[in-house]
């Protein structure tokens, strides 16, 4: 008698940290704190899983001061803050039983960015065109989670795989760091 896959779902929430780095480092930055909530589901027999997932989440960025085109800085203030609706489709490897276990997991998230808020002083402005993005990016997650009975933590980090910006000049990747807690309803 063939085995049938464990299948669970349910919801999530939790923070992450992000940062919007651009190429060749041609800011200053501070990291954000966003938040992320949402469902999830686990599909898997014998160890092994795939968790598509599907939440709403806030990330961005504060940028401090950029270099312009002719190698020096401008002392300007801007902050970029997305709010997305992000699908990660993670496949996984679990260590225990079902109610307390050891999980890894990993793979790509497709973000569609539903709200964008930016604001940049005028020095910024005088030097980047900074503000014009794409309305959707690739990235890639990995980490690690626990289940105990119901409740279920994950940590993991993301790293952009595609620039959010539309101009090719500062290939600007979102890199996060999330912690969530969720709570299988099935």
């Amino acid at each position: 008698m063939a085995q049938l896959p464990a299948f669970s779902f349910g919801i999530k929430g939790g923070v992450n940290y992000s940062s919007l780095k651009t190429k060749d480092d041609l800011t200053d930055q501070n990291s954000i704190m966003g938040y992320q909530v949402g469902v999830f589901s686990r599909i898997g027999a014998i160890g092994m899983y795939f968790q598509p997932e599907l939440y709403l989440g806030s990330k961005g960025n504060e940028f401090i001061r950029i270099e312009n085109t002719s190698g020096s800085s401008v002392e300007a203030k801007g902050k970029v803050k997305f709010t997305t609706l992000d699908l990660p489709l993670l496949l996984g490897t679990k260590i225990g039983p079902n109610k307390l276990n050891l999980r890894f997991m990993a793979g790509p998230v497709v973000s569609f960015i539903v709200d964008e808020n930016t604001t940049f002083d005028s020095a910024y402005q005088g030097v980047t065109d900074f503000g014009n993005y794409k309305k959707q990016t690739l990235g890639a997650q990995a980490g690690a989670g626990v289940d105990l009975g119901n409740l279920t933590v994950d940590l993991r980090y993301e790293a952009g795989l595609s620039n959010v910006s539309q101009s090719e000049k500062y290939n600007q990747k979102q890199n996060l760091f999330h912690l969530s807690l969720g709570f299988k309803l099935l």
